[in-house]
């Protein structure tokens, strides 16, 4: 009877993890999306608890306690820029955990039980690859770390040594504790190499990889443990980071492979063509710029990963509010990868209230884009870079923009003319159309708020 009740927890909290998922896949259904996925994993947590001969029960409420202070605590204070380094933290966690429960597994595992011990080697490898790439991943985001050239066949070379070892394990005949450390140790190198070069440009792309793969960790665990939630559970995250990274790199016009074994996104990139030339890009004032936006018709707003570290999301709202009292119709374009995780835009103007209608995605907003008076671009790069349309020598081409060169005005605000995460000169900056209003965009949108009140 216990195990039926359990299993019912269980199936009623897989329905609200992918009710979740479902809802959170619109901006403005998305918090009930979270909360009602939250309300599941509490169900299957406290239906856990209702296993036979559990032991260890005070432990277990210690570490989720410890584990749900930290979180909230974590939740609370970080900062909008930090949000993607976070993500990725939580990310590594999870391999770490599943890697983890793999070691203490192994110990307790018939040593002619080859199916689960699969499973556990398969738990051990791609755990501790998610853990230290998503550790190497965060130290990235947060400049701590810089990329690295990686010889690409070493890394398989160690990758193909791990897998070797597991295979060798399995059919060993008996236990084999020390080689298990040591396809660890492989797997936890592999995962440095495999991030260490990867530029800051694809970070949206890899965090996302990253994450479907803890999610196989929790399916893998799931099914060491025979627990229905957490196998379920996994499939759903490993299932749906699979498809966003999927179409994160179809975004960028890009395969997969594409992204995670050639350089693209690191500082070696090029210049784009001409870029160095006798081309000047053209200055604006503050009080020049409020005219244009406060006398046209239509403002479009082109937020980038500049506007989360000036933390200027509430500063563009208040400009939006004010153009919209003198009549301007004001919308934000929103580029799949803009900022440094997948959503980071979305989240940013959220947090400030913005209206979800306000948000356009790139193809709905390039076509409205040649009957914009103005767009302001605000600490976007390489995602407005019309190099990728128009120069065919330049690492990005081909990659899906927004076109904001097509409206009749551009204000970009910068704090300086350097390059993007691609490493790449903007050729957009040099554009008769283009003026560059230098300055910290909050800064910069506060003194636009106080000019276009006056007008």
């Amino acid at each position: 009877m216990i195990l039926q009740l359990i299993d019912i927890c269980y199936l009623v909290a897989v329905v609200l993890f992918i009710l979740g998922i479902k809802l959170m896949s619109h901006p403005e259904s998305a918090r009930k999306g979270n909360s009602i996925a939250l309300a599941g994993m509490i169900l299957a947590i406290v239906a856990s608890f209702l296993t036979p001969g559990l032991n260890n029960i005070a432990l277990i409420l210690i570490a989720i306690a410890l584990g749900t202070v930290g979180g909230l605590y974590s939740a609370k204070t970080v900062q909008m820029t930090a949000m993607p380094q976070l993500v990725s933290f939580f990310n590594g966690m999870g391999g770490a955990a599943a890697a983890l429960i793999g070691l203490v597994e192994y110990g307790d595992l018939p040593v002619s039980d080859t199916g689960k011990g699969a499973v556990l080697m398969a738990s051990l490898i791609i755990g501790s690859v998610s853990f230290s790439g998503s550790m190497i991943a965060m130290g990235k985001l947060q400049g701590v770390i810089k990329d690295i050239r990686v010889n690409k066949i070493l890394a398989f070379i160690v990758l193909g040594f791990s897998i070797a070892l597991a295979v060798y394990v399995l059919n060993a005949g008996e236990a084999q504790p020390l080689l298990v450390y040591g396809l660890v140790l492989l797997a936890l190198i592999y995962g440095l190499l495999f991030v260490y070069p990867i530029g800051g440009a694809d970070m949206p792309v890899v965090i996302s990889l990253l994450n479907s793969l803890t999610g196989v960790t929790a399916a893998t665990t799931g099914l060491l443990y025979d627990n229905k939630v957490m196998l379920m559970g996994g499939i759903l995250v490993g299932s749906a980071g699979l498809l966003l990274t999927l179409l994160m790199a179809k975004a960028m016009n890009r395969s997969v492979s594409n992204i995670l074994f050639t350089s693209f996104g690191s500082a070696s990139g090029v210049s784009a063509a001409g870029a160095d030339g006798d081309q000047v890009a053209k200055e604006i004032n503050t009080y020049d710029s409020a005219i244009l936006l406060a006398y046209a018709k239509r403002v479009v707003v082109v937020p980038g990963y500049g506007l989360a570290v000036a933390q200027a999301q509430h500063a563009v709202h208040d400009l939006e509010k004010i153009l919209e009292e003198k009549g301007v119709e004001v919308t934000y374009g929103i580029h799949p990868v803009a900022g440094r995780m997948p959503g980071h835009m979305n989240v940013l103007l959220a947090e400030s209230d913005v209206s979800y209608d306000k948000l356009i995605e790139m193809e709905d907003m390039n076509e409205q884009l040649p009957n914009t008076d103005v767009v302001m671009v605000i600490g976007a790069n390489d995602v407005v870079n019309p190099a990728a349309n128009d120069d065919p020598s330049s690492p990005i081409y081909g990659m899906p923009i927004l076109e904001v060169n097509r409206a009749t005005n551009v204000i970009v605000i910068k704090r300086s003319m350097s390059s993007g995460y691609a490493g790449i000169q903007n050729a957009l900056f040099f554009d008769p159309k283009t003026r560059m209003l230098f300055g910290d965009a909050k800064k910069v949108l506060n003194g636009l708020v106080s000019e276009v009140k006056n007008m």
